[in-house]
């Protein structure tokens, strides 16, 4: 065996070396905090003085210069309510099919490949597709219901890459008691494996709702309107939401001082909207985990 020369000064050598590293992963860890609060700080600087009841109760008047943001904010959550009924049944049982039933092999393969290659289309292409599928070749017009397909569309690969990864993290081992214990695969799945992975599946879920919540260019060609003060009685109505209302407002209009603070106000509560988002996934998370716990 060839003796180490010099241990204690190579030692001091990698010490320091690990040191200098772990000093940069925290440099840049607390820069990127500082960003993410300079930005927050920013828009509740500039919005929270828009904030009010009425501001969030009533319909745009005067050219959008004044008024609330009411219709905007409906037609938001209608648009992440009907993205996520397309999104995540789809989504999830094709993780559940793409680990648990398909053989392993080039076509499990490809299908990932393409679905990973799938989360890297522009939205705005995602958007073209939708008009031309839904609006058009479907009858389905700009409407909320063309609109939520488009965003489900989006949002389905981050389901399924999510969901296929919590449930492989599983081991197998827990499946193979299930079922020499006399359960069927299905049971096994929905009794054991899903329970399980459901605290990481519900992550990729509230992921997906974030990107939908904020896009503009889907939404753009086929469901959101520029001026719509009133709610939708239809899925096949248009809507406004706040991604495209903060846009409009931003770029276009008759008094671009008078809409600025509003904007600012629009993007607070676009930001809210996906923070309360997120505390009800911690709660179901932490739910779904102490569940597990318990058994």
């Amino acid at each position: 065996m060839t003796p180490v020369l010099f241990p204690g000064k190579y030692g001091a050598k990698k010490k320091r070396s690990q040191q200098i590293a772990f000093l940069l992963f925290r440099v840049f860890s607390i820069i990127i905090v500082l960003i993410l609060f300079t930005i927050l700080g920013f828009i509740i600087y500039k919005g929270a003085g828009v904030i009010s009841w009425k501001f969030l109760t009533e319909v745009p008047t005067d050219g959008m210069t004044a008024g609330g943001i009411f219709p905007a904010i409906v037609g938001t959550l209608l648009l992440m309510l009907g993205s996520a009924i397309v999104a995540f049944p789809v989504g999830i049982m094709s993780g559940i099919y793409m680990n648990e039933y398909a053989p392993k092999g080039k076509m499990v393969r490809f299908i990932r490949v393409m679905t990973n290659n799938m989360s890297g289309i522009p939205s705005i292409v995602f958007g073209l597709f939708g008009m031309a599928l839904f609006v058009k070749y479907l009858g389905f017009g700009d409407s909320i219901l063309a609109g939520s397909l488009t965003l489900g569309l989006l949002s389905l690969p981050i389901v399924i890459r999510t969901t296929e990864e919590a449930l492989k993290d599983i081991p197998n081992s827990l499946r193979e008691g299930s079922l020499a214990l006399g359960a069927t695969k299905l049971q096994t799945i929905w009794k054991v494996i899903l329970p399980i992975g459901m605290p990481r599946i519900i992550t990729g879920l509230i992921l997906s709702l974030g990107r939908v919540s904020g896009e503009t260019a889907p939404i753009l060609f086929t469901c959101a309107a520029y001026f719509f003060p009133q709610l939708p009685t239809s899925i096949f109505d248009q809507c406004m939401a706040l991604p495209y209302h903060l846009y409009v407002i931003s770029t276009s209009g008759t008094d671009m001082e008078a809409q600025q603070p509003i904007a600012y106000g629009t993007a607070l509560v676009l930001i809210i909207i996906i923070l309360i988002i997120n505390l009800l996934a911690n709660l179901l998370r932490k739910y779904f985990g102490n569940k597990v716990k318990m058994k």
